[in-house]
């Protein structure tokens, strides 16, 4: 979509029409981050935004303040960009992609560097230009749970294929719900579930987790036939079954992604 890379096979349907590459008309209709945003080191943000409206040569009036105020970094005008912090390097990012107000946004790890306000802030954003101007964004990430709180359709991709794609309403419809325990010994605990309560239906979820699919409304008796046996009870909280689950389903355990 951003004439980066040339497909090797497959096709493209862009804005209405299908295309092998998007044209220099449509190629104004997006704003992209890749990677690592790259800007001149000995000038400032405003200064680096004002050569990219330049070389677009499409753009409101106050289209710098408008993409430096959205980014929170309106009050930094005299800093060079590289004395810029890793998170504030990827805030002039994204406000270089949103300047020129595009219609499709292709962000790459975008909440990557960025402090918890930061992300908060820039997750408010992406909803509101989603909402408010219709923007459609698309966004590349293993933060899941970024994904989660942000996308409306969820695609899963491991060495270069699609395995499924869902919505976040489907994907809640079609995972069960569980409570899950943080115990001081998983195994010692799925014994106890077996034998004192006859249930089987649990996953062991890591080496302190145990994710319980039945009989999710007597955890009260289990956490205390837990503590009974000498197992310390970090821990209860009853969930869906969240993207995480999701993905790991779909792609196996580690080393791949």
């Amino acid at each position: 979509m951003l004439n980066l890379v040339r497909p090797s096979g497959g096709s493209l349907f862009l804005f209405g029409e299908g295309c092998s590459r998007v044209s220099k008309k449509n190629g104004h209709r997006i704003g992209s981050v890749i990677e690592t945003p790259a800007f001149y080191e000995n000038l400032t943000a405003k200064e680096n935004l004002e050569i990219l409206a330049r070389l677009w040569g499409r753009h409101r009036r106050d289209t710098i303040e408008y993409a430096l105020s959205s980014m929170n970094l309106d009050k930094e005008g005299r800093k060079l960009f590289r004395e810029y912090s890793l998170g504030m390097k990827q805030r002039l990012g994204l406000a270089a992609a949103v300047m020129h107000e595009p219609e499709l946004l292709v962000l790459d790890e975008p909440m990557n560097g960025l402090d918890p306000v930061g992300i908060y802030e820039t997750r408010k954003y992406f909803l509101q230009l989603c909402r408010e101007k219709g923007t459609t964004i698309f966004i590349s990430s293993h933060v899941l749970n970024e994904i989660e709180q942000l996308a409306d359709v969820i695609g899963v991709m491991n060495n270069g294929k699609l395995l499924e794609e869902t919505t976040i309403q489907e994907l809640y419809g079609s995972r069960r719900r569980y409570a899950e325990f943080t115990v001081s010994d998983v195994n010692k605990a799925a014994l106890v579930l077996e034998r004192t309560f006859g249930i089987s239906d649990y996953v062991i979820a890591g080496s302190s987790r145990l994710r319980l699919y039945e009989n999710i409304d007597s955890r009260a008796d289990i956490n205390g036939a837990f503590v009974k046996e000498g197992i310390f009870v970090a821990d209860i909280r009853v969930e869906a079954g969240k993207l995480e689950d999701y993905f790991t389903d779909l792609v196996g355990g580690a080393g791949n992604g």
